[in-house]
């Protein structure tokens, strides 16, 4: 039987997400938009996932207006975007008018497409992201994030599917982030959802493992209806299948694409320059590692446990992590390894390896997934654990979103006049505290993006990413600004302390003798803690909330600080009752390993 295979080419968003730490420019994608708009893809994912992050965060880009641009060079292809359902592309669940609001914003701007995807597979937290895209007159896809455990089975996930049918999608998505299918298993889940829905359905998967073009041929031969592929000079590894070759692949079969492969070529041949001048942010982690087929560990995640195992003088203990994740996992029911579930449960890991002793500090985000915040766990939880964690606190079972009040009027006055139209409001309402920094630097006109370093000579090595969680200066010296970081990482027990210096990326260590047990902070004053009243933290990361002052008396395990790092935002208690005697940090102060934070007098 005859059937036209379509495709997405995931060059502008996912490929570059996977492979460059999100970090491609729209300067980079607008000269080639020409000829991406004459292939004839299915559709284009363009936005959404990690984008809108690293677009404020990092390149000072605003992605409205990136959006706006690849819409006018586009106009002959549909444009695609992942969107986290109620948590839309931040790490919280928002509120409904929220969601909407960015949904109806999104479509107006340009998306057709939106993948909507819940990391728990809750259905109930896709409802009003799909009823908001229906109305918007757009394409709404219902994704199915696969992974493995005793409770993912083909039952379960034709389950979801169907609810997801009866929500009124117009197609289904397989969207395999870790690389976790093979062929045959595919095979199996493609063959089933066809035979319980007419929906079409899409095939998402990252070649980890170096499997997904098996998979994807296997789905196509058991009934799937399209394919995500990526341009060959950012396919593989922990990105997807190469369009090229996939489109070779089935030319000539009953399954042709109908691609100009010659002229996605050409368009191949553009990026391999292209992704040469961003070689920094090249993760250590893009070929084939078929450990994910037993840790489960997505690709980008294992680069983010690197990083954070480094600024901890760690990096050994990386497979002792690798070991915890799946015992999280367990704990925490079988959640699926995605974007936030995926960093939930990874810091959690790396707390429990770093502490010697799992669930010495839990999360903040973790005692929330107990507690129901982000949904129902697909498996049982363990009771030991979320007694330890909250205590007799009540677990809620609505939809998490039924009890967040409409907070969008709200969040318009927080932002005022720093906000010059709605989708500055959705920016900030994504990410308060980056949202606000790039509106009040953009303001300012004072948008300085991350600098790239030189592309290496000819057998020159690129270096690795920097290290630690920095300080950040920007110095201007006859015109030009360099961007210079500084982490200071205290190593216990080793008499010696390192500090990361990075000029423009290129970072360099220089290690000093400790002396009187005190190392330079953030701030070049910080003590190293030694006395049993001292609260520090075991992470590099930065200060969320201090929640005690000079004078206040505290119990043994009280709160005493809020951090965050990597995303996730952890508790640090008192490890002594008695009275506050000095607070030496305050909100948004970067803070490293051992020093101290808070000194309280028993």
């Amino acid at each position: 039987m005859s059937k036209k295979i379509t495709v997405t080419d995931t060059i502008l968003r996912d490929a570059h997400q996977s492979l460059l730490a999100t970090r491609m420019r729209t300067e980079d994608m607008l000269p080639i938009c020409d000829k991406l708009d004459r292939v004839g893809y299915w559709s284009l994912e363009v936005w959404g996932g990690a984008t809108f992050d690293a677009c404020v965060r990092f390149l000072k880009e605003d992605p409205w207006e990136r959006l706006r641009q690849l819409r006018e060079a586009l106009p002959n292809t549909r444009l695609q975007m992942l969107l986290r359902g109620q948590n839309l592309l931040g790490y919280r669940h928002y509120s409904d008018d929220v969601v909407e609001a960015f949904v109806a914003k999104a479509a107006a701007r340009g998306i057709d497409v939106f993948r909507v995807f819940d990391a728990m597979n809750d259905v109930r937290n896709l409802e009003t992201a799909i009823r908001a895209v229906k109305k918007s007159g757009k394409h709404a896809q219902g994704t199915l994030c696969y992974t493995t455990s005793p409770v993912h089975t083909v039952d379960a996930f034709v389950a979801q599917a169907k609810a997801m049918e009866a929500m009124g999608v117009d197609s289904i998505a397989i969207k395999d982030m870790a690389g976790l299918l093979t062929p045959f298993a595919t095979g199996d889940l493609v063959k089933a959802l066809k035979d319980a829905s007419p929906l079409p359905v899409f095939i998402h998967s990252h070649d980890t493992a170096g499997v997904a073009s098996m998979c994807q041929l296997k789905a196509i031969e058991s009934g799937a209806d399209h394919i995500d592929t990526a341009i060959s000079s950012m396919a593989w590894g922990t990105s997807h299948p190469g369009t090229e070759s996939m489109v070779a692949a089935l030319r000539g079969s009953p399954y042709d694409t109908g691609l100009d492969l010659a002229l996605i070529q050409e368009i191949g041949v553009y990026f391999y320059a292209i992704r040469k001048k961003y070689h920094q942010f090249e993760s250590e982690f893009t070929g084939v590692d078929t450990r994910v087929q037993v840790n489960q560990v997505p690709g980008g995640m294992i680069s983010n446990l690197a990083n954070q195992l480094k600024e901890q003088g760690a990096l050994n203990r990386i497979n002792e992590v690798f070991e915890e994740i799946p015992k999280v996992r367990k704990d925490l029911g079988y959640p699926p390894l995605v974007t936030p579930t995926s960093q939930i449960v990874g810091t959690q890991a790396v707390f429990n390896v770093l502490a010697g002793e799992r669930y010495k500090t839990i999360t903040n985000e973790v005692k929330l997934y107990l507690q129901g915040r982000y949904g129902k766990a697909p498996g049982v939880v363990d009771d030991k654990l979320r007694h330890l964690a909250i205590g007799n606190e009540e677990v809620i079972d609505v939809r998490p979103a039924d009890l967040i009040a409409p907070e969008l009027d709200k969040l318009r006055k927080e932002i005022g006049a720093l906000a010059k139209s709605e989708e500055d409001v959705l920016t900030y309402a994504m990410f308060p505290d980056i949202g606000r920094k790039f509106l009040e630097e953009r303001e300012a006109g004072n948008l300085v993006p991350e600098a790239l370093l030189p592309i290496p000579e000819a057998g020159g090595v690129a270096p690795v990413s920097g290290k630690g969680v920095p300080t950040e200066f920007v110095i201007d010296v006859h015109g030009e600004s360099y961007r210079v970081d500084i982490t200071g990482v205290g190593v216990k027990g080793s008499g010696k302390r390192h500090f990361y210096l990075s000029i423009d990326g290129m970072p360099e260590e220089v290690v000093f003798e400790a002396l009187n047990d005190y190392v330079a902070g953030a701030d070049g004053s910080r003590k190293q803690a030694s006395a049993p009243g001292d609260v520090s933290t075991s992470m590099p990361g930065n200060i969320v909330d201090v929640l005690v002052k000079e004078g206040d008396t505290v119990k043994a395990g009280q709160a005493v600080l809020i951090t965050e790092a990597m995303k996730m935002e952890t508790e640090v208690q008192a490890p002594i009752a008695g009275t506050v005697k000095a607070v030496h940090v305050v909100k948004g102060d970067r803070v490293n390993p051992g020093e101290v934070l808070v000194e309280i007098e028993g």
